[in-house]
């Protein structure tokens, strides 16, 4: 059985070279698999395409792909698909975090009939920051139906022959992977297993890049920030309604009351503030609508080594 593996690259140039050499030893293990590597260089300003040019010059099953600029993890994995040749594609990361050897593990349970198999890690090796947000990005994912319930995604997972073929046709420049093969295939689980240091370094994701992350999650597949935002509208229109009768009842009741300007502006600036809140919300799916229509790619490839398909 041919497995793919597809390996984003953001500054690994001083460990991308031990991840892939572990990988092709626990593939001579198993000499009913072969192996095809992708490494994808989302960071085209350092020495990493460099150490894959060389990765790929000894050994023809390795495809080296350099987009143009840092686009992002999840449009990196994008890319991957066109070069993917295996029966199952296994995603997993540059940091040496992720055992290569339970990357059969995840292709089995693939083959019993899920299209994706997320890898579990009980106890992840990771700051406290991460956890958390982490685990807050999976509740938010969870909660608008861009993933599996009860199913912790991860990336160190497996995908099936069937997605791979439907991610193909997913073109939005905002691409949520797991939220687009949640709307089109149900079949996914989980496998414990267990979770690494990093062979060096920290990790890169900043507080900047997972908003960015939990934006896409909200709006690509769902329009429930927008219902929150009415329903939030709705209620706050109707206290302010009782209010206001409360108030001229008050008032007719007690002449001289005075007028409550601290107590007026307060509502004002509360309700001001609400309003652009949504409107902000609004914009932002309009955004990405005209963004889409625009024809904003995903990513672009600046140089491929080792790959004998097309590529779009």
């Amino acid at each position: 059985m041919l497995i793919s593996i597809a390996i984003p690259c953001y500054k690994s140039s001083k460990m991308i070279e031990k991840v892939v050499t572990e990988i092709k030893e626990c593939f001579l293990k198993r000499p009913n698999y072969d192996y095809q590597i992708i490494l994808v260089n989302d960071y085209p300003f350092d020495s990493t395409f460099d150490v894959i040019k060389t990765l790929c010059e000894n050994d023809k099953k390795i495809i080296g792909v350099n987009l143009s600029k840092n686009y992002g993890q999840t449009s990196a994995k994008m890319a991957a698909i066109n070069y993917c040749k295996g029966d199952v594609l296994v995603f997993m990361d540059d940091d040496g975090q992720h055992p290569a050897e339970h990357i059969f593990t995840l292709a089995d349970k693939v083959l019993e009939g899920y299209d994706s198999v997320y890898a579990y890690f009980s106890h992840k090796k990771h700051s406290k920051f991460k956890q958390i947000t982490s685990n807050m990005n999976s509740k938010i994912l969870e909660l608008n139906g861009s993933k599996p319930k009860g199913v912790h995604i991860s990336s160190f997972y497996a995908i099936s022959r069937f997605a791979v073929d439907s991610y193909k046709v997913y073109k939005s420049p905002f691409p949520s992977m797991d939220g687009f093969l949640n709307s089109i295939a149900g079949r996914s689980t989980e496998v414990e297993l267990p979770h690494r240091e990093r062979l060096e370094g920290k990790s890169n994701y900043t507080l900047k890049k997972l908003l960015k992350l939990w934006l896409t999650g909200f709006t690509n597949f769902s329009i429930l920030p927008l219902r929150v935002i009415a329903a939030i509208g709705f209620f706050v229109a109707l206290v302010g309604f009782i209010t206001g009768i409360v108030v001229i009842i008050q008032k007719l009741c007690i002449p001289m009351m005075n007028a409550g300007y601290a107590s007026t502006i307060s509502v004002i600036l509360f309700l001001g503030g609400l309003i652009l809140f949504a409107l902000g919300f609004i914009g932002e799916y309009i955004g990405r609508i005209y963004m889409t229509v625009s024809n904003l790619q995903q990513y672009r490839v600046r140089e491929v080594i080792n790959a004998d398909v097309d590529c779009e």
